[in-house]
């Protein structure tokens, strides 16, 4: 059926929250996949005492890869054929991600020493990992994180640094010399900056409630029928 104006918005709204949504959900997939497969990180699992905060840390990035992919499909899908039961589908998916997203947002902040402490451990893993290896897929993730961080490294100092190539450009005289270590700056965001961190589970709670608004408009309007015209001869 012809949409209106509103139900047109709504479906180029999902279109584009999908295509976010696909594009982050390929990335912790392939990240949790390569972490979890590739040649440099399988012997360690043959090890009794591996770090098991990197296990589940790659388990939780294949399982919401696959999840949100999966979430994807139904939206896409939905808002493409207009197909009412696929929308209705994808709204409670949404709405399981929405309150996923809550919950975990109340523990973060209710045990975020531990959950620093776990994230910076994970986040030593992939750094031994890409200097053992010099592996280009872990070097990009460090760059990231580093870059988004602004630190360095395991030791704050990018001219001795093992993996300073992944480091990010100095933005004062000092930091060449000397920058906060990345581990570190991770405790300290969950400890120190939690209105930060849950600012960010906010915003994924409003995104996630924006896409479940434009799918439950999306499906009433392909409820309702639209009204026959009828022509009167006179």
């Amino acid at each position: 059926m012809a949409l209106d104006g509103s139900g047109l918005l709504c479906k180029y709204t999902l279109l584009m929250f999908n295509l976010i949504f696909a594009l982050v959900g390929f990335v912790f997939l392939g990240l949790g996949l390569w972490l979890r497969f590739s040649d440099g990180t399988r012997v360690f699992y043959e090890f009794d005492d591996f770090s098991s905060t990197f296990d589940m840390a790659v388990t939780v990035l294949i399982i919401t890869g696959l999840v949100m992919l999966i979430v994807v499909v139904f939206g896409v899908y939905g808002a493409c054929n207009e197909k009412r039961c696929t929308l209705l589908t994808f709204s409670v998916l949404v709405t399981i991600l929405a309150v996923a997203v809550v919950v975990f947002g109340v523990i973060a902040n209710s045990r975020k020493v531990e959950i620093g402490f776990s994230i910076a451990d994970f986040y030593y893993s992939i750094y031994s990992l890409c200097v053992a290896n010099s592996d280009p897929v872990l070097a990009v993730t460090l760059t990231f994180i580093q870059k988004l961080l602004h630190c360095c490294g395991a030791t704050g100092i990018p001219s001795l640094d093992f993996a300073k190539e992944t480091c990010p450009d100095p933005d004062s005289f000092s930091d060449p010399f000397t920058m906060d270590a990345c581990p570190g700056v991770i405790v300290d965001v969950f400890i120190n900056k939690a209105p930060l961190v849950m600012g960010l589970f906010v915003g994924t709670g409003v995104i996630l409630l924006l896409a479940l608004i434009c799918s439950s408009i999306l499906a009433k309007k392909l409820k309702t029928p639209s009204s026959p015209q009828y022509i009167i001869l006179t």
